[in-house]
Parts: structure tokens; C-alpha cells; sequence
């Protein structure tokens, strides 16, 4: 997986830092483009670093789950494979 530039947390005090000043200086001074910033803003605008990092988790947690009921699923696909079978 490509490591990213920014955290989350970091987007964040960026786009408050746009939201203080102008879009384009906070894009100079950070080394992003424009479109970056208007991107992260519409993604992370109305949050704040402890929503972000809640979210992060929230994600993982959720990438998780879904792992469980893909294996839970194929283990059910299995037995009825091997019940339908006559022995």
C-alpha cells in the first residue's frame, strides 16, 4: 500500500490554516496544490483531530469486520458443498 504524505491530522491543521488565511498561501506553504486543499476540504471540513482519528478507527474496524464475514461466508459455502454431497 502506498504510505501517504500527510496524515490525517496533519490534512486537518492544513485546512484550518486555509480556512485562516487564503487557499493558494496555504497551498504554498505546505507544499500542496490548490485542488488538494479544495479535495481535503470537502472531505475533512467539518471535522476536527479527534473526529479524524475516530474514523481512521472507525474504517479499520470496519475493514476488519468485513474480512470475518467474508471468511464466516466461504466456511457456510464449504459445509453446504460438503452436506449436499452423498456419501
Amino acid at each position: 500500500m502506498k504510505k501517504k504524505r500527510f496524515t490525517e491530522e496533519h490534512i486537518v491543521r492544513i485546512v484550518r490554516d486555509a480556512e485562516a488565511s487564503t487557499i493558494e498561501g496555504a497551498a504554498r506553504q505546505h507544499g500542496v496544490s490548490e485542488q488538494s486543499i479544495y479535495r481535503w476540504k470537502r472531505q475533512f471540513g467539518q471535522m476536527d483531530v479527534p473526529d479524524v482519528r475516530e474514523l481512521r478507527r472507525l474504517r479499520q474496524e470496519n475493514g476488519r469486520l468485513k474480512k470475518v464475514l467474508a471468511e464466516r461466508d466461504l466456511e457456510v459455502e464449504v459445509m453446504k458443498e460438503l452436506q449436499a454431497k452423498k456419501w
